[in-house]
């Protein structure tokens, strides 16, 4: 199933469009545009991005897969900045886990040709873990905040005069003695990351220029994403063979990353040169991901509303009590899929499987049941 994007005139279809040179340079710590940025590793208490996730990281919008009518805009924004020597505008980009918002920090720092700052809301306890990261920054730098909605109020108040005036205010001294000093900053761009939007303050949200989300991805781009990791990890892998691995992978580059992995695992074991759609299928259905993309705790969650609540309405709290799941794991990491693809409704009464939920699991809806009389079979 192809997701609709909003991106203009249709391209070329990206099966048709092959990329042959899947296999990009590995990545490393230098930015890729004459030696002109690097990425600053975060500090002891925030972990460092090592290992392999970063060679399979695309460090360009030319490596980045999907997001076009994204992508786009961003490349407009980052040149006019570059051409006025500005640095670019505080950026959120938001979406559910795993859709590439930190590579795309990677990637906007990269074509702006600076330095990427790397940390978190959680990690950034107080107001001088804050000012540490926005006195090292150089003119033109980028910071970037994952998971910025978890920024406590003191530090994200802290964060206002430096986004709006580029000064940070730090208290000096106590009781009588007690004064603040000013610090300027340089020019930078903060890009936050999140993936509860809603938890965001007003306050902080509207103080970014830029607010953008990543969709889910298509069948088709993460079949794309699938045979450049695939490249990259020194498989080869035939097309079928991408598209079977792309279809299971609930929309997500990260998951189709890991699954491709995965099934590179089960092809090496098994002797095979190249993996094929069978191989795929066979190492997928062992790994528990059935033909639709979902694992076991999406078919929990389904059965559970279908056979625990007649099919709905349920309210979301008595459903992750039921499955003993936070309710943020239910919101942010399974319904997002299940409800891309048709699984489930959001009702203002609950939430509700929809007939196709109950014709893939095997099951019936009662009579009764609002996905029954839906009849939404996708």
């Amino acid at each position: 199933m192809r997701i609709p994007h909003d991106d203009g005139p249709e391209e070329e279809s990206p099966r048709r469009k092959r990329r042959a040179s899947a296999k990009p340079e590995a990545r490393s710590a230098t930015v890729p545009k004459g030696g002109a940025g690097r990425v600053v590793e975060p500090s002891a208490a925030e972990p460092a991005e090592k290992g392999p996730n970063t060679e399979i990281r695309p460090q360009t919008f030319d490596e980045y897969i999907g997001q076009a009518a994204l992508k786009r805009k961003l490349a407009i924004f980052v040149e006019a900045a570059k051409g006025r020597g500005e640095p670019l505008d505080h950026t959120l980009v938001h979406g559910p886990p795993g859709l590439g918002k930190t590579t795309m920090a990677h990637i906007l720092a990269n074509e702006l040709g600076v330095q990427l700052h790397l940390t978190s809301g959680p990690a950034i306890e107080h107001k001088g873990i804050l000012a540490g990261h926005l006195t090292a920054l150089a003119a033109r730098d980028v910071l970037f905040i994952d998971e910025i909605h978890r920024l406590s109020p003191t530090v994200e108040e802290s964060l206002y005069a430096a986004m709006e005036d580029g000064r940070i205010d730090l208290p000096v001294g106590e009781g009588s003695q007690a004064r603040t000093i000013n610090i300027d900053l340089a020019p930078f761009t903060l890009i936050g990351a999140t993936t509860r939007t809603a938890m965001l303050s007003g306050p902080l949200r509207d103080r970014f220029q830029i607010i953008e989300g990543i969709e889910l991805y298509g069948d088709d781009e993460l079949a794309l994403i699938v045979e450049r990791t695939a490249a990259i990890l020194g498989m080869a892998i035939s097309e079928a063979g991408a598209l079977e691995i792309g279809r299971r992978s609930r929309g997500t580059p990260r998951i189709a990353n890991r699954l491709t992995r995965r099934v590179r695992d089960f092809a090496q074991v098994d002797g095979l040169l190249e993996i094929t759609e069978k191989s795929a299928s066979v190492a997928l259905d062992t790994l528990g991901i059935d033909g639709e993309g979902l694992d076991a705790n999406d078919r929990r969650l389904l059965t559970m509303i279908i056979e625990g609540f007649d099919g709905g309405p349920v309210g979301v709290e008595a459903l992750a009590a039921s499955l003993g799941e936070p309710r943020d794991t239910l919101e942010s990491v399974y319904e997002p899929f299940l409800l891309q693809r048709g699984f489930l409704l959001r009702t203002p009464r609950g939430r509700v499987a929809t007939g196709k939920a109950a014709a893939h699991l095997g099951l019936r809806l009662p009579p009764g049941a609002i996905g029954a009389q839906t009849g939404l079979k996708i």
